[in-house]
């Protein structure tokens, strides 16, 4: 089945894990199989104020909407493209006296869309909303019970002169919400702002090892003639090699974690047993939890005890990072891998994870060749366990040439953003804002190590004379959150 830009993929239904999407053509790494606008997003409550609501772009001056005094745009050009998503909501907030929860604004969002087109299928999509799936029968009590007071306020939030919709509907669109709220970024793509809601996107099933990823595109309203702006979309894209008959996936958690953490999580958030290769057969497992190797290796008991200790060491440094006490961190990043160093592998994830805080807090310290040195061993790392194509691997390993850089190890920097460059060239194409940034990086890295090359002496001198000149720039402040995850699940 395929449907207004939909010709490239196929709607397929297989025993045990319902439907699912195939490939109708060849791709390529790096090609876009689909792209799709949301049929509703909204903004987190917490953010409101600070993201477009049209484009879920982070900006420091938004004109707030003159009505409802609510919603925030932008400018001029994405109030007038919210308007017909707006309209309704804004009068109902002015009625209600308040706004209500992003997952009542959402369900309001969805259910104004499906009285303007009607029930059954929208333009472009293979499945209508009705038919996606609610887990709701799966739903523990604590969840039943976040349901039924969704629906209380959503009704009290619901105009009465708007088409009233039976409780089962309700019911049903905020299950949905809840298995399948994609995840929206802001530009950067480094922080979870919203949550939309994409049909299309839902029938693709879960793999550890996906050959798809997903990418949030806030779109560009910016060009002066509006026949040229492209309108906020996901981008499903190809990370290897794909022929026609294939299934295509996507993975719903991070790779990082042991295959019966992520089953587990699966489970919790998604409600499958996850039946992939890489968890069948516990694939990279053994990198996961590598001990150190050599004639005196540690006892099981060892092990144990320093994978407990690094255990209640990454709660204490979420405490510390809370409350901002980055030498904390830094301190307790330092003694925990002093005890790591002797008894676990290079690969050992309770090890990268470490390396990984230390090297993000350490650049914002300004520490840079301290941050350097473990932002490396977390790179080579995760080049042994994550998909080559992965984009959290792209992202640690800009991240890393970046600290290369600023500590002026120009020849390594450059290499690391080179390879950074060419992963997120797959993963999110070459006009998304983080593939431009790194560009610019690119050629600004090899112009400095072309110089280098030249004169080492001389390149030094003129580094250190622009440091002098020219504040260095600061990374930004580490954030407590993970990268944003594929669907927006409350934990």
């Amino acid at each position: 089945m395929t449907k207004g830009g939909m010709e490239s993929v196929e709607l397929f239904t297989t025993e045990g894990k319902g439907r699912g999407l195939k490939a109708q053509k060849e791709f390529l790494p790096g090609d876009v199989i689909f792209a799709e606008p949301a049929y509703a997003a909204v903004v987190f409550d917490s953010l409101t104020h600070v993201i477009c609501h049209t484009c879920f772009k982070r900006q420091e001056r938004l004109h707030r909407c003159g009505q409802c005094k609510f919603a925030h745009y932008c400018d001029r050009t994405c109030q007038r493209a919210a308007w017909l998503n707006h309209k309704n909501e804004c009068s109902a907030i002015k009625r209600h006296g308040k706004a209500p929860t992003e997952n009542i604004r959402l369900a309001a969002r969805i259910l104004w869309k499906m009285e303007r087109e009607g029930t059954g299928l929208s333009e472009g999509c293979l499945v209508a909303i009705e038919e996606l799936q609610n887990h709701v029968d799966s739903f523990g009590e604590e969840e039943k019970k976040e349901l039924r007071a969704d629906v209380e306020s959503f009704l009290e939030f619901w105009p009465p002169h708007c088409q009233q919709f039976g409780m089962q509907l309700i019911s049903h669109i905020f299950g949905v919400i809840s298995c399948n709220g994609f995840t929206l970024s802001d530009q950067r793509g480094l922080q979870a702002v919203g949550v939309g809601i994409f049909p299309n996107l839902c029938q693709a099933n879960h793999d550890c090892w996906p050959n798809c990823t997903v990418i949030f595109n806030n779109g560009n309203h910016e060009a002066v003639r509006s026949m040229f702006h492209t309108q906020m979309r996901i981008e499903l894209r190809a990370l290897s090699k794909i022929s026609p008959g294939d299934e295509l996936t996507v993975s719903y958690v991070d790779f990082l974690s042991l295959s019966e953490e992520r089953r587990t999580q699966l489970k919790k958030q998604y409600y499958f047993d996850c039946t992939c290769e890489h968890c069948k057969k516990q694939l990279k497992d053994d990198l996961m939890l590598a001990v150190k190797a050599g004639e005196s290796k540690p006892s099981a008991d060892t092990v144990k005890e320093v994978i407990q200790l690094s255990k209640d060491t990454l709660e204490k440094i979420n405490k510390a990072r809370m409350e901002g006490h980055y030498h904390e961190v830094v301190k307790l990043c330092r003694d925990c891998l002093k005890k790591q160093e002797p008894v676990l592998g290079d690969t050992n994830i309770y090890l990268l994870r470490i390396l990984s805080i230390a090297s993000e807090v350490l650049s914002y310290l300004q520490m840079f060749e301290e941050a350097a040195d473990y932002a490396k061993r977390m790179v080579d790392g995760y080049l042994k366990i994550y998909h080559p194509n992965n984009a959290q691997l792209g992202m640690a390993v800009m991240r890393a040439g970046v600290t290369h850089w600023h500590a002026g190890l120009i020849e390594a920097g450059h290499g690391l953003i080179c390879k950074a460059y060419a992963i997120l060239l797959i993963t999110h194409g070459p006009s998304h804002p983080i593939t431009k940034d790194l560009e610019v990086m690119r050629v600004q890295t090899e112009m400095e190590l072309r110089m280098f090359q030249q004169n080492e002496f001389m390149y030094y001198k003129m580094r250190e004379a622009a440091l002098k000149n020219q504040k260095i720039q600061v990374m930004p402040e580490p954030s407590n959150e993970n990268a944003p995850s594929l669907f927006h699940k409350k934990e």
